[in-house]
């Protein structure tokens, strides 16, 4: 724990931007509810997301402005969407036909654990867990691409990049890349492969807070961000 909390690491906002310059332009994207949905705010210059909700909308546009909600437009998480032009409604049931079908390039989703086969726990049944997994399960294989972003570590400490999941599975082998406060990781051949790492960190002390072993197979990036 003393060498977690001797590390500088990124803020949640810097996770997401680094996760957001991922996104090509025109993809259809789901984000999960609470910090995914950050990802949003942070789309690079040029580019432009279409943005999925479960709850039935297609396409909506950023946060209103305080006073200014219409309570009638909500995403998956209840909060305030503004629409595009073009933005579309559709049943509950229909929404998830999209996900199932399919028809989503990426969904973002937060964690509790990944494990090193791209398995992953994002929901409990602890004392203030929920009491069913949701639309996460539908999420993570009707996606054609899932990713993670998380701290590396829990609270207290202790690695939420593991070997295998010890909570309830939301998806398995599921999970292809996840943004860290520490680094990028990608899941290939059920291994964690390295790509990128915040530049004052080394292998070994991002190794120390790692579940599992993170292998290199190339050139290792520095992970740069933007003050947020």
């Amino acid at each position: 724990m003393t060498l977690v909390l001797a590390i500088p690491k990124l803020t949640n906002n810097q996770i997401a931007w680094r996760a957001a310059q991922d996104i090509q332009d025109g993809a259809y994207v789901n984000l999960g509810i609470g910090f995914p949905e950050k990802v949003a705010q942070y789309q690079p210059p040029g580019r432009e997301a279409i943005f999925h909700t479960e709850n039935g909308i297609l396409n909506f546009g950023e946060a209103p402005q305080q006073g200014e909600e219409d309570w009638d437009l909500i995403n998956a998480g209840k909060k305030a969407v503004t629409l595009k032009p073009g933005s579309a409604f559709f049943h509950h049931a229909d929404s998830f036909a999209m996900v199932r079908g399919g028809h989503l390039d990426v969904a973002i989703l937060g964690a509790y654990e990944v494990a090193e086969n791209g398995d992953l726990a994002n929901w409990s049944t602890g004392p203030k867990g929920v009491p069913a997994v949701g639309g996460a399960m539908d999420l993570v294989h009707g996606a054609k691409r899932v990713a993670v972003i998380t701290d590396h570590v829990t609270k207290d400490g202790k690695p939420k990049l593991l070997k295998r999941c010890t909570l309830p599975l939301t998806g398995v082998a599921c999970v292809t890349r996840v943004y860290t406060s520490l680094a990028v990781i990608d899941i290939e051949g059920g291994h964690f492969v390295l790509r990128e790492k915040l530049p004052s960190l080394s292998l070994e002390e991002l190794q120390a807070v790692t579940g599992a072993e993170l292998h290199v197979t190339g050139p290792v990036a520095d992970l740069i961000v933007p003050e947020l």
